[in-house]
């Protein structure tokens, strides 16, 4: 079942996976959310940083850590799609109940949660091969987070934060490209992952503005029914957060200057999100939060070139 591109439901009609993939292929492909690969930059670009600004200080350069870059990108692909898998079979009465969800595979019957389940042991097989290489420390932080995994779609039941332990899950590839760069974690590490958990709850609290009226009918919380028309000010705290975090990070590598102008420039991406939010138009909340991509990539061409 697939919707028109006037339909309310985020999976479009006119995307590649439903004008060339297989039809049989079709609802697996977005399962794992392959036709929005938003999700998946998010998930990648904090591994992205980790790296880079564990490599930033070494004395030595060393080939392999330019192939944790490629590692990541894979695992983040396959990861993502394993937690939407994990996500969906969750959520799937709730999603037949929102009109931006209504159309996703498992609630509309393209689906059984059996074959979920087995696309998802699929990707996750994937990613243990992708994280062997790194090495038996980030093999056991990477491990550590399947707890936050299993957890974080039962969050929006009991809590008004479901966004913070969306957080904690989606920047968990910051410990664990430390781990694998230096064998062990160090504060700038630590720093970085606050600084993610800052920016997550940033971006997804205008994610959740786009459901905020099915949610409340339905029951499901988040930070945009907590915070209501006080967003805003929300925001600009999450965001200078993320930000101070950030520049801590980097003077506890000591990066140079490169860095800091690039991350003023990332600052003022998130200056531009929250002036020109509006919170009661899905169409703008869904732009502005795809729009972080171009603050995560700012930031890592900071930490490279800093």
């Amino acid at each position: 079942m697939v919707p028109t591109t006037d339909s309310a439901s985020d999976i479009r009609s006119d995307h590649w996976v439903e004008r060339i993939a297989p039809p049989v292929a079709r609802p697996y492909l977005r399962l794992a959310r392959i036709d929005r690969p938003i999700g998946t930059w998010l998930l990648l670009i904090p591994c992205w940083w980790g790296t880079a600004s564990a490599t930033s200080s070494l004395p030595v350069f060393d080939w392999f850590n330019l192939i944790l870059y490629i590692l990541f990108a894979v695992g983040a692909l396959v990861m993502r799609g394993a937690g939407c898998c994990w996500n969906d079979i969750m959520d799937r009465d709730f999603d037949a109940k929102v009109a931006r969800t209504t159309l996703r595979p498992i609630a509309n019957g393209d689906l059984t949660v059996r074959q979920a389940l087995t696309l998802m042991a699929l990707l996750m097989l994937i990613g243990l091969a992708v994280l062997l290489p790194m090495g038996p420390v980030a093999v056991m932080v990477a491990i550590a987070s399947l707890a936050l995994v299993v957890i974080y779609p039962l969050m929006k039941r009991v809590t008004h934060w479901p966004q913070f332990f969306l957080g904690l899950a989606f920047n968990w590839g910051i410990l664990v490209a430390w781990a694998s760069v230096t064998g062990g974690l160090g504060l700038p590490a630590l720093l970085l992952y606050a600084a993610g958990i800052a920016w997550t709850l940033g971006y997804d609290t205008i994610y959740a503005h786009q459901d905020k009226e099915d949610d409340a009918l339905i029951g499901v919380k988040s930070t945009a029914l907590k915070f209501e028309e006080n967003t805003k000010p929300w925001l600009w705290g999450f965001y200078a957060l993320t930000v101070v975090l950030i520049a801590a990070a980097g003077w506890s590598t000591e990066l140079g200057w490169p860095f800091y102008a690039l991350l003023a420039l990332g600052a003022a991406q998130l200056v531009w999100q929250v002036i020109n939010l509006d919170f009661d138009d899905p169409v703008d909340c869904l732009a502005k939060f795809k729009s972080n991509r171009y603050f995560g990539f700012i930031v890592l061409a900071g930490f490279l070139a800093g």
